[in-house]
């Protein structure tokens, strides 16, 4: 069965930096776009950032654009997020997320498919 595991997650202060990784399985990594996206409790969910199967083209949101890395390596089935410059505001919850397709859509970035538990990441001085 798909399985998408996040891990990275942690306290940060501001202008700090973290890796997220997400290990993906039960699926082929390389025929599906993924895309990170976060979510604030009491407030809806905002899409960060999307790569298509063969790790080309990503996309990202403009509140993280310049600070935020997406990327994966298909040969290890995981994604990751490169989140530099961390603002509090980028608090949150964070999770991957895969499509049913190759390429990431902006408009069908919320029509994934599968996702994972997520990780926290707070930014807090």
């Amino acid at each position: 069965q798909v399985q998408l595991v996040e891990s990275g997650g942690g306290l940060v202060q501001p202008g700090g930096s973290l890796r997220l990784s997400c290990a993906a399985s039960g699926f082929t990594f390389n025929y599906h776009a993924m895309s990170w996206v976060r979510q604030v409790p009491g407030k809806g969910l905002e899409w960060v950032s999307g790569i298509d199967g063969y790790g080309v083209s990503p996309s990202y949101a403009d509140s993280v654009k310049g600070r935020f890395t997406i990327s994966r390596d298909n040969a290890k089935n995981t994604l990751y997020l490169q989140m530099n410059s961390l603002k509090p505001e980028d608090t949150a919850g964070y999770f991957c997320a895969r499509y049913p397709w190759a390429t990431v859509t902006t408009s069908l970035i919320f029509r994934y498919d599968y996702r994972g538990q997520g990780t926290q990441v707070t930014v807090s001085s």
